[in-house]
């Protein structure tokens, strides 16, 4: 519990300096070659990880599996690891913590999606959930870090486009209240958008890169961290793919063989 701890406050203190730079991982290997290139903290990719065990995202893969796999990531290398742990898997707070910690977690996303309901949990809901984590993690004494992820920029939560920026806003400074270390609007691609969540809601702001938002643009923005969800497991998976077709071509007639 200690060194958890340990990391759980350096994870905390990264969100205070430069740009915490984030790309994800879904297996042991990736999270020690994220380790290895420097990285001072490990994320996972909830989408990579359940695609990489042979289910989808949004709560299709087990929960058991999806920790047990944290476990495996976080035994791997020696740095902090946060968990993309979803919307939590319908687990009580309590249950909830003393998963992440049993994996080694030092602290998690959790996003607002209601993967049952459809659309978005409720402000007030979310906000106690958090609360009630926060409280959580303080009595088992490890302070886990919460990046609560804010989905009101996604088709799915059925916020209208031109209200969606306020919702964010207004969702982002209410998680802040309940006890959320982060906030991550996922899905904002405009940096006049990104501009005004960073200066709306207190305190650290996770970005994605976009087209208009390189790693400069964000942290000239004053965003605390960045992740790139599933993109380098994605990207993998694509250099398999275009490697497997040109040795297909090689084995068309009149192709070497090698």
């Amino acid at each position: 519990m200690s060194d958890l701890k340990a990391h759980a406050d350096l994870l905390r203190e990264l969100h205070h300096g430069d740009l915490l730079v984030l790309p994800n991982a879904w297996d042991e290997e990736s999270a020690e070659l994220v380790a290895g290139a420097g990285y001072p903290v490990v994320a996972t990719s909830s989408a990579a990880v359940a695609d990489a065990l042979g289910h989808e995202d949004g709560e299709r893969a087990p929960w058991r599996e999806m920790f047990a796999a944290a476990a495996r990531i976080a035994a791997a290398v020696s740095v902090p690891v946060t968990v993309d742990a979803e919307a939590g898997y319908g687990l009580e707070p309590e249950q909830f913590v003393t998963q992440l910690l049993e994996a080694g977690a030092a602290g998690c996303n959790l996003e607002d999606t209601d993967h049952r309901a459809g659309g978005l949990v409720d402000t007030e809901a979310q906000a106690d959930r958090l609360a009630a984590i926060r409280a959580a993690a303080d009595a088992a004494g490890v302070p886990i870090v919460l990046n609560a992820r804010i989905d009101a920029f996604l088709p799915s939560s059925g916020i209208p486009e031109e209200d969606r920026l306020t919702e964010a806003i207004r969702r982002g400074r209410r998680y802040r209240e309940a006890g959320a270390d982060c906030v991550y609007p996922i899905g904002v691609s405009a940096r006049h958008d990104l501009g005004q969540l960073v200066a709306g809601v207190p305190g650290p702001v996770n970005g994605n890169t976009g087209p208009e938002l390189d790693l400069a643009a964000l942290a000239s923005l004053g965003v605390a961290r960045v992740s790139f969800g599933p993109r380098f497991y994605r990207a993998g998976l694509a250099a398999m793919r275009d490697a497997l077709a040109g040795l297909r071509r090689m084995e068309t007639p009149g192709g070497s063989r090698g």
